[in-house]
This record gives structure tokens, sequence and C-alpha cells, in this order.
């Protein structure tokens, strides 16, 4: 893993180099002189370089946490918001050897990483949707967010999945796949003093459609896939509606089928 500075003609005026040998970088961002990457293994260690000197790049700080981010979105200077997965490390998982781990992913996670103190970055907030197979076109399509810092607005889709009694009592200690529950978009009220405040969800879904699904979901027109606002309404779109609901409480306001 590295990191290396061009300059106007390509010429490498930089390099940070063996950054986390063995992990792989799952994110970057670049935010005025600073990087945030995020490599990952078994447990998430969160970079912040210094690209000031562009001769000279430095990494300042780093914090090791479980799961690893996908997306890294700036929320002001100081903070940034992390979207990927939560994990959990287990040895003896395939084999008798205590030193044989393997990391498994859970559920979507959410952090803000505060990184006012570049040298001690911290997280000053986190928060966990669903379980093992939970999943967001967010972690692989950054144009799935929607953020608006002056609203406290943020939304996304996803599809969650949750784990049941009978599925966390197998005997093994390997995390199980969770059932079919929701998809369409969650919508959160985010600032640095409550962090994550879940306003609500909304589904372009049927109750009839969630009884079909069972437990599995595959892709459909109905799946939200984009969410955006104009003034004080709010829309979800997928290809088969555009729903318009009140930004303030999420009350339907009108619906429009695509055929």
């Amino acid at each position: 893993n590295s990191v290396f500075i061009l300059d106007e003609q390509l010429k490498i005026t930089g390099r940070l180099e063996n950054i986390a040998p063995g992990e792989k970088i799952y994110s970057a961002r670049f935010i005025g002189d600073r990087c945030y990457l995020v490599t990952f293994k078994t447990v998430d260690p969160f970079f912040v370089l210094d690209l000031k000197d562009p001769q000279k790049p430095a990494i300042l700080g780093a914090l090791k946490m479980p799961g690893y981010s996908d997306y890294l979105h700036p929320y002001d200077e100081n903070h940034v918001i992390g979207f990927g997965k939560d994990t959990i490390e287990l040895s003896n998982a395939y084999s008798n050897n205590p030193n044989d781990t393997m990391a498994f992913y859970l559920g979507m996670k959410m952090a803000v990483f505060d990184v006012t103190d570049v040298n001690h970055p911290v997280v000053m907030f986190k928060e966990t949707i669903g379980d093992r197979g939970t999943d967001s076109e967010l972690l692989q399509n950054h144009k799935a967010l929607l953020f608006d810092k002056d609203k406290n607005l943020l939304a996304f889709p996803v599809k969650v999945m949750v784990t049941d009694d009978s599925q966390n009592n197998t005997g093994s200690n390997i995390p199980q796949y969770g059932n079919f529950t929701f998809q369409g978009a969650y919508v959160y009220s985010l600032d640095l003093i409550n962090g994550f405040s879940l306003k609500g969800k909304l589904t372009h879904l049927t109750a009839e459609d969630y009884l079909k699904a069972g437990n599995y979901w595959y892709n459909s027109d109905k799946d939200i896939t984009r969410i955006l606002y104009i003034n004080d309404v709010l829309y979800t779109l997928s290809n088969s509606m555009i729903m318009a609901n009140s930004l303030g409480d999420l009350r339907e306001i009108k619906r429009l089928e695509i055929k």
C-alpha cells in the first residue's frame, strides 16, 4: 500500500510506501493537505496522512477498530464519516490452529471520525445496521449518499438482513447470514452533539412484496437506489416509482409509478 505525490509534469516528488503490510486499501479521501486512508485485513486501521510538504508525506496518526470503511465522506475540516461493514475476528474458524484468525463481516457500519488531534484520531459516534448480509449501494457508489450538513440530513438506500435465535444457536461461532427484513432508504439526523439519530425508513415495497420475499430479496425494480430533496420534499427513486415525502416528518405526500 503506497501513496505517491506527482507534480505538474507527472514526476514523483514524494512517496509513502509499505503502509500496513499485508493489508489492503479499502478507501481513501483527500481533503486539503490531508489524506485519510483505510486499510483492512482483520481490523480497520484509519490513517491520517500529512501531504502539506509534497516531498515529505508522513503518517500523522492511526486508529485501529473492528470493521472497515468502504467510503469516506467529509463532514467538516476535522470530522470524517465512514461507511462500511462491522466485523468480528475469530480464531479456529476453519482449523485447530489458535493462531489462524479470520475476520467475518457483520452488518453495515457508520462512524464519525474526529481528527481534531491528527496524531490521535478517535471514533466520535458509531452506528450499526442489521446483521451479516446487510448491504448498501453506497458501499460501491458514493452517488447513493444524500448528505447535507446544514440540514443535519443523512440518507442512503440499504438492504437489511437480520438473524434470529435459531440462526444464532447453530453451535458454530461463525456469524450466520441474516434473513431479509427491509429494502429502502434509511433517513438520519446527524450532528456532532447527538451523532446518528434515525428519523425513519422509506420503502417502495408493499406488504405483499415482503411476504413474497421470504428470507431473501434480489434486485428488483422497486429497490430504492437514489435519494434527493428539493425544498422541503424528500424524493426516493427506484426503477418503478418516485415517492415524495415531507422532509420534516417523512409523511408521504404523493407517489408516481413508472411503467
